[in-house]
């Protein structure tokens, strides 16, 4: 790989983050609202995300539970991707795409936020926990890339749909990783003060 090459992708990767903090900010702040405004009243998030998403999920549930940049107690997040008996015992199943529908019929209650992570929006895994939480009463925060996919046909009114319009995975996978942190921070905020 050539210098140029590196410079290439750090170079865009900064362009389609500058793009994505007018389209993103207003929803981050309604997402920071909604999760806060449901772990302050003794609710849950449910995290879920296939594939490199799957990774994010579980970075941002392990944050809300031990910390983000500040010490604060842990808050009631759970990501369902990270159970690796329950993973292999759900696997046997005839149809893996529940896999994650399956933990939120199981754990979601009203009141509580499924944040449901997908680089393209299509992930058929994904999708079907987003209907599982519509059917337990749960709000979803969707963050997708591309298009938003199939999964912004199955959205709600009352969701907030987060998504990176760059068609270029690596960069909605940056995007997504930065809007987390992003969620994390105002979290924080909202619950100790600016640091």
């Amino acid at each position: 790989m050539s210098i140029e090459s590196i410079q290439n992708q750090f170079s865009e990767s900064a362009t389609a983050q500058r793009a994505a903090l007018d389209v993103l900010a207003h929803g981050i702040c309604a997402a920071v609202d909604t999760l806060f405004t449901a772990l302050v009243n003794s609710h849950k998030v449910l995290v879920c995300g296939d594939g490199g998403s799957a990774a994010l999920a579980d970075h941002f549930a392990r944050q809300l539970v031990d910390r983000y940049e500040r010490e604060r107690p842990g808050l009631a997040a759970l990501s369902l991707s990270t159970s690796a008996s329950l993973l292999q015992t759900v696997g046997g199943l005839s149809d893996i795409d529940q896999l994650f529908a399956k933990q939120v019929q199981a754990l979601g209650q009203p009141g509580d936020v499924l944040l449901a992570i997908s680089a393209d929006g299509n992930a058929d895994s994904v999708m079907a926990s987003v209907v599982a939480a519509h059917e337990r009463g749960m709000l979803v925060v969707a963050l997708t890339g591309c298009d938003g996919g199939a999964m912004l046909d199955l959205l709600s009114d009352t969701d907030i749909h987060l998504s990176v319009s760059t068609q270029r995975l690596a960069r909605v996978h940056e995007i997504h990783l930065l809007t987390i942190h992003c969620l994390c921070d105002g979290i924080d905020e909202m619950l100790l003060g600016e640091a």
